[in-house]
């Protein structure tokens, strides 16, 4: 059984997720259950996200006494969330995103990737609680990642590791938002899709949802030749919504890829953590960054 490296403490943990749509907050306790919790839409924001996000927050703790803050916020980042800079919300550039909860909250404040706090939470309550290395996957209007191996959560040099979506998939493919060409999430995440064909994912054809398929399996059968690892968890709205044909066609792609003997039964499954899964590995980021 792995845990990623988290320490689960005893006491409720407040819990933010940062995406590129959607913002959330809730209340967390260590078996799982939410207590409580909020929602905003980033398009609804404007440039002004944090006061929004703060008073939120004092919303959810409402009378309860909380002593921690995690944070899964889209990246990239520096180490520890001191400064954010996510792709897909422009009004934030090199923000000082843990100095401003923190101050606003009066609390402890811990941050990290969004798609790296729930490969966190897909060792801790999903389907790779028996898994000691795996990757965590989520391919939604973006796609990220987290890599797990022997147990523990792979931070890198930066405390970035994880970020699948920028590997080449398509030489010299679509532009992404990170200056390169023909990564994978600009050319197989929802809003690339979108951007593609002029339609959301959930009315893309019959082509559109093999190619996002195939690509998806590429990738991650290539990184499963590098790092060693044979299950690969997946979430997000594209890949669940496609259904039973995104796993069929990514495995068998992915299998195209990992050829070595030790790659050989590498299997993409769907994640087992439900809608949850994103703030339970934001409460997991706050119980990992009190522990650590």
């Amino acid at each position: 059984m792995t845990d990623a490296g988290v320490a689960i403490l005893a006491a409720p943990c407040l819990a933010l997720d940062i995406g590129a749509t959607k913002i959330e907050g809730a209340l967390v306790q260590p078996d799982g259950t939410v207590l409580s919790r909020e929602r905003l839409l980033v398009h609804d924001l404007g440039v002004d996200l944090i006061g929004p996000i703060a008073d939120m927050l004092k919303r959810v703790v409402g009378d309860e006494v909380v002593s921690v803050l995690g944070v899964g916020c889209a990246g990239p980042m520096t180490r520890g969330g001191d400064e954010v800079s996510p792709l897909n919300i422009s009004a934030w550039r090199h923000f000082p995103l843990r100095a401003q909860l923190r101050d606003r909250l009066t609390i402890d404040v811990f941050i990290d990737g969004d798609a790296r706090a729930l490969a966190l939470a897909e060792g801790t309550y999903g389907a790779a609680r028996d898994v000691d290395s795996y990757l965590s996957m989520v391919v939604s209007t973006g796609i990220g990642g987290g890599l797990v191996m022997d147990g523990r959560l792979v931070d890198g040099a930066t405390g970035n590791a994880g970020h699948v979506g920028h590997t080449n998939v398509v030489p010299h493919g679509r532009k992404c938002a990170c200056g390169s060409y023909g990564c994978l999430e600009a050319e197989a995440s929802g809003g690339a899709i979108e951007a593609m064909t002029g339609r959301p994912p959930s009315e893309a054809d019959g082509a559109t949802r093999r190619r996002t398929s195939e690509l998806v399996g590429r990738a991650v059968g290539t990184l499963a030749s590098v790092l060693d690892f044979d299950r690969c968890y997946i979430a997000g709205s594209v890949a669940l919504g496609f259904g039973d044909e995104f796993f069929d066609v990514a495995n068998e792609a992915a299998r195209t890829m990992a050829t070595m003997e030790y790659s050989a039964d590498l299997e993409l499954v769907p994640s087992g953590l439900g809608r949850d899964g994103p703030i339970l590995g934001a409460a997991l980021v706050g119980w990992r960054g009190v522990g650590s």
